[in-house]
């Protein structure tokens, strides 16, 4: 018998079909062992020796394939064709040779694709592990884990509410947060464009002012309003004729089948699938054999699949223009070659269409790009029209093109993220023109625009700018950007990534004590060094210990550091940022509650506290002014003020900031009105204040019971309530448009849900990194007994006196670690009833006696 190991069930299956009766297959389910999350398991002061440990979910399975190998004659690693591929059969072959259980012959096959034609190849030239590779497997996990278990620490005493870093995530997360720094420096300019409608030959079309006066106009030449009305007389009252009709053919070539991060990029903006969802989709594809092995830096396709292609588009298109002559050969950009694969195709071009739902679009994706690498060139006519006033002071300039052959244009067009300010239209269909004509003149128009700051990145333009910096990997890109979601360091709007008050603190803490390691150099070099290792062209200890020996020392300065020092650094280096400078000159440091009152010397500074850092004055506690981080300017940034009076009461309606942020107040002392401020309006004016200060909102009586379903806004966000049960709702627009009908459908899904458990098993009500010994994430959890801290194997409830608002990280750590000191809680009905029999009934008895 002979035993094939690959990752997934559904692999499997396919697999074993193809081979026969003598193999069986069983799938890993991906990795079985990592590092255990805790200090200890890299030890650099032993030549980086590394302990692992079985996941714990895994030891049925590892168990099953144990049992198997000892009866095994031989035994076929077939896991993924890449690093990860290499280390998950490097990890098997270890764990049956500790058991004693591995087969006499052991051999590694890789195949881009589940077709049985492949895998029957495949087998037939078997190879051994790739040690090149597992030590590149080797020094990427063991470089994760010294920088996030050397560093989290770090953050956690001196970085209030930071949660982790990471090698690659931090670099990521800083590339949104200067992308959101430069948003806010940006100072738009006021520019003005002028258009002419025109007609010739019953077809209109528009042309545009490039020239004035004798001077050529750039995109800001007209830079008020005064200019562009002169601009606008001079075209209105001049006569145009047609001077230069400039007609140039050109040729758009087809782009090449996708890599990893084309396809992440693509499907996001195409499809809008966000990095992770991609590549869950692509591997059921490629599971399913529908399509190749979807992890590839690889551009070109195999001999054989090009072949197809050209068949496919043969049988297609009748028209032979359709199909070039010669085949087209893509030229990789992989650095490294043993990991450049095939590029991401079908495995059969003849079907163009598979499954349904997402999988339907995304292999409808996948196929029209592959099948369009191999079509004709696109040709199309471009052409210039100028047109010139009597006086030649003044020139119109028109532009428009014709696709006189689609090529591949006729199966798939990139979709190109359009650039801020653009606005002139190239694709225009204009008349035929001839020099010296003379088009009428249908109207004028100027046009006041705007400079536009760069955009906040999306999915796609973020992979886009990690491959261009080489930071990371196309297939680490959709867990990088996870990770930084899920410690809420940002959040995301309309598909736009935005720099969270935590993501933004974490990134300055990082470029002030640690620039080197977010550094985009030394990141991609990095890289560039993992490259070498998994080619063979350098030792992977040789490069942890250059890592470390710089690393670790650092590290160990910021340990030993005051969190008022980091404190004072931060304030320094964030001035710009927290105390920009105000238009009258004034000091942007000045407490504008001291200055009111008459206190001198009220200055404001960074100032870290337990729910994160803020910005307070120097004259506390005589002065309790406070201001949230992540609202630089004070009062000019519209933090505090008046916003309105009520519509109906007359009573001013205020904002303010408080301890947790900010929000609004009608009225003063205990009668007072308030609302926190959500983080997801757009704008807070006087109407959306009256809403607020209004919940809960009656939607009216429930249907069936008659009791009132009410929507309002919790400390954990909009919900409904109906008869002591709840509802989540999405966002705080849905607790002011949910109508009965929607409010009865979602309480009876929450209560479908799990009722209790659903709601306790929902979100935590806060999270705080790692645990230092059993590494599990510490949640902050509501329980049906109170609030209670875990770290997913130990629950800790909190004392009465302990309100959940106010656990640090540190006593979270105490709690837990405590707890587990004690051992796991007596369980079970049995265990229960000593306890009863233990409950001193019978001493009395005795004294009665």
């Amino acid at each position: 018998m002979q035993l094939v190991i690959v990752e997934s069930p559904a692999k499997a299956k396919t697999i074993e079909k193809y081979l026969g009766k003598d193999y069986k297959v069983l799938a890993s389910y991906g990795h079985v062992r990592d590092l255990p999350p805790k200090d200890g398991s890299v030890r650099p002061d032993e030549e980086f020796a590394m302990d692992w440990e079985l996941y714990g979910d895994k030891a049925r399975q590892v168990k099953a394939i144990t049992d198997l190998a000892k009866q095994a004659d031989r035994l076929i690693l077939a896991t993924d064709p890449d690093r990860e591929g290499e280390a998950i059969s490097w990890h098997v072959r270890e764990l049956l040779a500790k058991k004693k259980a591995l087969p006499k012959e052991v051999e590694r096959v890789t195949f881009n694709a589940i077709t049985k034609d492949v895998i029957l190849a495949a087998m037939k030239a078997p190879r051994e592990l790739d040690q090149d590779l597992i030590d590149a497997y080797l020094a990427r996990r063991a470089l994760d884990y010294l920088f996030g278990f050397t560093l989290s620490p770090v953050l956690w005493r001196k970085l209030p509410g930071a949660k982790s870093a990471g090698r690659v995530q931090s670099v990521a997360l800083r590339l949104i947060v200067e992308r959101e720094r430069e948003i806010e420096a940006f100072r738009p300019q006021e520019y003005w464009s002028v258009l002419a409608r025109l007609e010739h030959l019953g077809t209109e079309f528009p042309a545009r002012l490039v020239k004035f006066e004798g001077a050529k106009l750039d995109k800001l030449s007209l830079g008020e309003e005064g200019a562009a009305a002169r601009a606008k007389a001079a075209v209105e009252g001049g006569a145009f004729r047609v001077a230069e009709v400039e007609t140039k053919p050109t040729r758009r070539n087809p782009w090449s089948p996708f890599t990893t991060s084309t396809l992440q990029m693509e499907a996001a903006r195409k499809l809008g699938f966000a990095a992770a969802h991609t590549m869950r989709v692509a591997q059921n594809l490629y599971e399913a054999g529908a399509i190749t092995y979807m992890r590839t830096d690889g551009v070109q396709m195999d001999s054989s699949a090009i072949s197809a292609a050209r068949v496919a588009i043969s049988n297609r298109y009748n028209n032979g223009h359709y199909l070039p002559e010669k085949p087209r050969i893509y030229e990789s950009k992989a650095k490294n070659a043993q990991e450049a694969h095939e590029a991401i195709r079908p495995t059969d071009f003849g079907q163009d269409h598979y499954g349904s739902g997402d999988e339907a679009r995304l292999y409808e994706l996948i196929w029209k790009r592959a099948i369009a690498s191999q079509m004709a060139s696109a040709q199309i006519e471009r052409t210039t029209v100028t047109l010139r006033d009597g006086t030649g002071q003044h020139e119109l300039r028109a532009n428009g093109q014709v696709v006189k052959f689609p090529g591949f244009l006729a199966v798939y067009d990139e979709t190109l993220d359009s650039k801020p300010g653009e606005d002139e239209d190239d694709s225009a269909m204009l008349p035929v023109l001839a020099a010296g004509d003379t088009p009428a003149k249908k109207g004028v128009e100027s046009s006041q625009h705007f400079t536009q700051p760069p955009p906040r990145f999306s999915e796609a333009t973020l992979v886009k700018r990690l491959e261009e910096l080489g930071i990371g990997r196309p297939s680490t890109y959709a867990a990088t950007i996870q990770v930084i979601k899920d410690r809420n360091y940002v959040r995301t709007e309309k598909n736009r990534f935005f720099a969270e008050e935590s993501g933004r603190l974490l990134t300055a803490f990082l470029e002030r004590f640690f620039p080197r390691y977010v550094g985009y150099d030394f990141t991609a070099g990095m890289e560039d060094e993992l490259d070498d290792v998994s080619g063979g062209r350098e030792n992977w200890k040789v490069l942890l210990g250059k890592f470390w020996k710089d690393f670790k020392p650092k590290s160990d300065e910021v340990m030993e550091r005051k969190p008022s020092e980091v404190t004072e650094a931060l304030d320094e280096f964030l001035s710009d940022y927290l105390f920009p400078p105000k238009e009258d000159g004034e000091d942007p440091r000045k407490c504008p509650l001291c200055d009111t009152e008459g206190r001198a010397g009220g200055r404001l500074a960074l100032r870290g506290g337990r729910f994160g850092a803020f910005v307070a004055c120097a004259n506390y506690p005589e002065c309790k002014f406070t201001r949230k981080f992540a609202q630089p300017g004070g009062a000019a940034a519209g933090e505090e003020g008046e916003i309105g009076k009520h519509p109906e009461t007359g009573e001013p309606i205020t904002r303010k900031v408080g301890r947790f942020g900010p929000y609004i107040e009608m009225g003063s002392g205990k009668e007072a009105a308030r609302s926190s401020i959500p983080k997801d309006i757009p704008e807070l004016d006087l109407d959306w204040a009256v809403k607020l200060l209004s919940l809960p909102r009656t939607i009216g009586a429930h249907p069936e019971t008659g009791e009132n379903i009410t929507a309002s806004i919790g400390r954990y966000g909009p919900y409904l309530a109906h008869n002591g049960k709840y509802a989540k709702l999405k966002s705080t627009a849905e607790v002011f448009e949910t109508g009965m009908n929607s409010a009865v459908d979602k309480l009876a899904e929450a209560a479908a849900g799990g009722g209790r458990g659903a709601r306790t098993a929902a979100e935590p009500l806060n999270t705080f990194g790692p645990h230092p010994e059993s590494g599990g994430e510490m949640k902050l959890m509501a329980g049906r007994y109170g609030p209670y801290v875990t770290d997913g194997t130990t629950n800790a409830t909190l004392p009465r006196d302990k309100k959940p608002e106010d656990l640090t990280a540190e006593e979270a750590v105490v709690l837990i670690t405590e707890k587990a000191a004690k051992g796991p809680a007596k369980k079970g009905g049995r265990k229960a009833a000593p306890k009863k029999k233990a409950a001193v009934k019978k001493a009395p008895a005795k004294k009665a006696k």
